[in-house]
């Protein structure tokens, strides 16, 4: 029998996982468990949350809309520092479980509770990104996580168990891969995209079209920034879960943001995943090519340098921890400046680059031009040249002297 708690709240999605440990917590801890749902874009699927999770036996149901607060102060901060993990991945859910698990300890400290649970997996990345936010947050709290303590130790096991407990679940052992969705990306794992070879089924795809299949027409875009930040979709202001909705529609039409990734999750093992970023596509490439004219040449050195601690931080759960408060105020700062607007054209899969201007731009044409002018003395290289070659012609010497040249 396991140790007696009171009340549990449990991050709620309605898929097979947490509908499953809905009722796995009420038999095996004989405690009320309040289910709560994060609306983080995720649509449509909201819909019957509340009646399921009721019908499963949660004593009370929150639905939150943090669409909002999940774009504003999440997303932005992210992708004003560009945040990408392992050269391709925006970070979609990583940025997404903070979120939650914040939102998750509120509510337990609002409604008494003395635990918190979770449906990650003992494998995965998910475990560690709500349990050191727990920690970091509400230490105090007691964290169950069932994944790593019954014996329904895969997804045919769960959805055995769903039907024998009349629990309905979306998922089928036709079609068991498993997917994750809010307004920044769609994750899709498992099932037969556990082998890497092959190819995931068209009609997975939610957020866009094939780009096969993307209209034959590009379309030309313009997107506004202040200070790092998005505000501004041709012409249009727009708060920021708004724009990255409006940048999701315009993305997927065009079959913008499709990847397939095997990455190294933080637990130490290779997974393969597939993702939609349709908007967050756009806003990256949009954002690099405003920041191109903004940020002083070291700067920019200076922050790519960090960039990858930066993404890892975000990507292995350190989201609440003193480092990442260190970097983001860095990043934030160095933001500062990019302000201005990118132009872009939407075809075939890509988001394509074909104009950008700034009050900020530190680009000169006076100073870059290869026509004549008066403001560079190409004779001033010749000594810059011979200063930043001194150590390679003293190496050069070193090495003849040793008799290492042939």
């Amino acid at each position: 029998m396991a140790d007696k708690v009171n009340k549990v709240v449990l991050a709620y999605s309605g898929g097979l996982d947490t509908s499953v440990i809905l009722k796995w917590l009420i038999e095996n801890y004989d405690c009320e468990v309040i289910a709560f749902a994060a609306d983080l874009g995720q649509g449509e699927e909201l819909d019957p949350i509340e009646g399921k999770a009721k019908d499963t036996g949660a004593s009370v149901v929150y639905i939150d809309d943090l669409r909002e607060e999940f774009v504003r102060d999440y997303v932005f901060p992210a992708f004003r520092a560009g945040a990408v993990y392992e050269t391709c991945y925006l970070l979609g859910t990583s940025l997404a479980r903070p979120l939650i698990a914040k939102r998750q300890v509120e509510i337990a400290r609002a409604e008494g509770a003395d635990a918190v649970s979770h449906g990650a997996t003992g494998k995965g990345n998910d475990q560690v990104r709500f349990e050191l936010t727990y920690q970091a947050l509400a230490p105090e709290l007691r964290i169950i996580a069932p994944w790593r303590e019954w014996d329904l130790n895969s997804r045919e096991v769960l959805i055995a168990y769903a039907k024998d407990h009349g629990i309905p679940v979306p998922v089928t052992k036709a079609k068991p891969y498993s997917s994750d969705a809010n307004l920044l990306h769609i994750s899709y794992e498992g099932g037969i995209l556990e082998d890497p070879w092959a190819a995931p089924p068209e009609d997975m795809f939610t957020l866009s079209v094939s780009p096969q299949a993307a209209p034959d027409q590009p379309e030309e875009i313009t997107l506004g920034f202040e200070s790092g930040d998005p505000v501004e979709l041709n012409g249009q202001r727009l708060s920021p879960a708004a724009m990255l909705e409006a940048l999701n529609k315009l993305g997927g039409k065009h079959g913008v943001g499709r990847v397939d990734l095997v990455e190294n999750r933080y637990v130490g093992m290779k997974s393969r995943g597939v993702y939609e970023t349709p908007g967050g596509t756009i806003m990256r490439a949009a954002h690099l090519a405003v920041e191109s004219l903004c940020l002083d040449r070291e700067v920019l050195r200076l922050r790519d340098t960090l960039l990858t601690t930066y993404s890892q931080l975000i990507y292995y759960g350190y989201w609440f921890s003193p480092e990442m408060e260190l970097l983001q105020s860095f990043m934030d700062q160095a933001q500062e400046p990019v302000t201005g607007e990118a132009r872009l054209v939407l075809y075939k899969g890509n988001a394509t680059v074909v104009g950008r201007r700034s009050d900020n731009s530190l680009y000169r044409p006076d100073f870059a031009t290869f026509e004549a002018d008066q403001v560079y003395d190409q004779a001033d290289a010749t000594g810059f040249i011979r200063l930043s070659g001194l150590r390679l012609r003293i190496r050069h010497a070193l090495q003849q002297g040793l008799g290492k040249l042939g």
